[in-house]
């Protein structure tokens, strides 16, 4: 079996998780994880008692070669499995889909847990569209394809009234919200949510005009944008 196991958001509180995670790990014998130093220090956090030595830990990230993930798929078919999250929840915005995907092509039980996702979080919170929305992962890392892409949601997000959400290298979002508030009209609604359960936490939508009167400082600040 294949356990989906969530982690807190940046240094949140580890209380906002539910018992469960911690009473999944215990019984778990295999780990995969995009970063074994972070998910071995999660798991330190969280007080499990099983030794952290006793897993067995793979790496698992977007360029991880497929004879990997056959030597993955022999494993989580013999024995009891888990994908622990970089943050928020595993196989969104997160390379462990791949792993799953091939868990269900091998008859293998998929076990989601309970977990913090700021994609969801962020559109909860938005006031957009919650009955129809479209996740896009990066935008562009070229500036001209960026605001192209920017543009396009935009009137995707009018037309449809369909709340367009996306996310950035940490480093990159004031560029990215430099281009937004530059080229979308401004009673275009933008929500940002950054920070997302830490006492920094800033979530707040407002018309694209009013976000130039005072634009925040995102940099290196985990966050999810909606455009509506």
């Amino acid at each position: 079996m294949l356990y989906l196991i969530p982690t807190h958001l940046g240094n949140a509180d580890l209380q906002l998780l539910p018992q469960q995670i911690k009473n999944v790990l215990e019984e778990c014998e295999v780990l995969f994880a995009e970063n074994l130093k972070t998910a071995r220090h999660f798991l330190k956090a969280l007080g499990v008692q099983k030794k952290i030595d006793d897993f067995e830990w793979h790496e698992l990230t977007k360029d991880t070669a497929d004879n990997e993930l056959q030597l993955f798929t022999k494993i989580i078919q013999q024995k009891k499995c888990g994908i622990v999250s970089e943050a928020g929840v595993p196989a969104v915005a997160d390379p462990g889909a791949a792993l799953v995907k091939i868990a269900h092509q091998k008859n293998v039980k998929v076990f989601p847990l309970i977990g913090p996702s700021s994609i969801l979080m962020a559109l909860m919170a938005s006031g957009m569209n919650g009955q129809s929305f479209c996740f896009h992962g990066y935008l562009p890392i070229d500036k001209m394809e960026r605001i192209k892409k920017i543009k396009s949601l935009e009137t995707v997000a009018q037309k449809n009234n369909q709340a367009q959400i996306f996310i950035e290298t940490p480093y990159r979002n004031n560029h990215l919200l430099n281009d937004i508030l530059q080229n979308c009209l401004s009673d275009t609604l933008l929500c940002i949510a950054a920070d997302i359960t830490l006492s920094t936490e800033l979530i707040q939508t407002k018309k694209v005009n009013d976000w130039k009167k005072q634009m925040p400082d995102l940099n290196k600040r985990p966050t999810v944008f909606v455009l509506g």
